[in-house]
């Protein structure tokens, strides 16, 4: 395994983290823990979670984990700043993150999920969850105060330029990294620790491994590439997986310890093969489906159109693929169809990547017709 120091912070950090988002809830917590701690054994020692990660309970297994573990490691944790809007509620979060994993201090404390400079300014307010959270590090609740983004590079490098973080975490990946990478640069320039979230594009790359084949060379599998073009930057300190599986440790580790890094000529050629589109992918994160007046399965519908939007699959391929994706997929106990949607827009507020999710929907109610 490879480390770095994760900006001026003095902790060496694993290239590859462990992400909470992915737990298999169908098993106990307990099997899950064991999974954690597994990869901890091998090197692995940058943990991130959320509350509300897997249904509530990613901290809560990380908890268990931390009761037993192998090695040293670094807790993360997060809190929206539309949740925790004052001081106290700031404060308050922290401790209860701290209370259900059982520790007495968080690592990585992440102003979570700024999508626009709003969000960001409502954290920053007077009395507001910024203010809370420098309470907290002063009492030695937490290490260090950073942040989670889904914005542009431009605003990431204008908040990193504004002093008050010590890393940020961001959605970068070989299909999107010029989309967000002045916010890399920015941080490399002021210091400050990157974590890379969805480094295999929320599961994209490995769907569509064959079609995406330009990403490797010299025989190497398109996904491994993919998580070495995240693992071998060298501005990037942790590239943060979802793990389900001991072998999907096995192969992340595997690659982080002979990660060798792209070339300017294989930027080059990458950039060639890739189109405006793909900084347009869903990545299923599921903000989107929290507030929809008619329960339709958003996220869903737009994994599924990622196919059209990335690939040029035609209307009329579309439309056979859906049929059976109604039938047999991920869409089958739907509350709700596509057409369903009344265009109240609040999908489109809470989506991280500012999809245009209405006109989708539009576009594949047209596909699915009258059942």
């Amino acid at each position: 395994m490879q480390y770095s120091e994760y900006g001026k912070t003095g902790k060496k950090v694993s290239a590859v983290g462990f992400g909470g988002m992915r737990f298999d809830t169908t098993l106990s917590t307990e099997e899950n823990a064991e999974l954690v701690r597994y990869a901890n054994s091998q090197g692995i020692n940058y943990f991130d979670t959320a509350p509300g990660y897997c249904n509530s309970q990613s901290e809560k297994i990380f908890g268990e984990a931390f009761k037993d573990m192998p090695g040293q490691y670094y807790v993360s944790t997060k809190g929206m700043p539309q949740t925790f809007d004052t001081a106290k509620k700031a404060r308050e979060g922290v401790k209860r993150s701290m209370d259900t994993m059982g520790i007495d201090k968080i690592n990585f404390y992440h102003v979570w999920c700024l999508r626009k400079m709003e969000h960001y300014h409502l954290a920053m307010k007077k009395g507001g969850q910024y203010e809370g959270l420098l309470r907290c590090k002063e009492e030695g609740l937490i290490d260090h105060i950073v942040f989670s983004s889904h914005q542009p590079g431009h605003e990431i490098k204008q908040i990193l330029d504004e002093g008050h973080f010590e890393g940020v975490l961001m959605g970068i990946n070989v299909l999107n990294f010029p989309y967000r990478w002045d916010g890399v640069l920015a941080a490399a320039e002021h210091g400050c620790g990157v974590v890379a979230m969805n480094p295999l594009g929320g599961g994209m790359i490995p769907e569509h491994r064959d079609a995406l084949g330009f990403l490797a060379k010299d025989g190497e599998d398109t996904v491994e590439a993919a998580l070495r073009f995240v693992v071998s930057c060298p501005q990037i300190n942790v590239a943060l997986n979802g793990f389900t599986t001991r072998e999907h440790i096995d192969t992340a580790v595997r690659v982080a310890a002979d990660a060798k890094p792209f070339t300017d000529e294989d930027l080059a050629r990458i950039r060639q093969n890739l189109s405006g589109a793909m900084n347009e992918v869903c990545t299923a994160c599921g903000y989107c489906v929290k507030g929809c007046p008619q329960n339709i399965p958003i996220p869903a519908y737009m994994v599924f159109y990622n196919q059209h939007h990335m690939f040029g699959t035609s209307e009329e391929e579309m439309t056979k693929l859906l049929a059976n994706e109604l039938t047999w997929g991920t869409l089958v106990g739907r509350q709700a169809d596509a057409a369903d949607c009344i265009e109240c827009g609040k999908c489109e507020k809470a989506c991280t990547q500012h999809l245009n999710i209405m006109d989708r929907l539009k576009t594949i109610a047209g596909w699915q017709g009258e059942e």
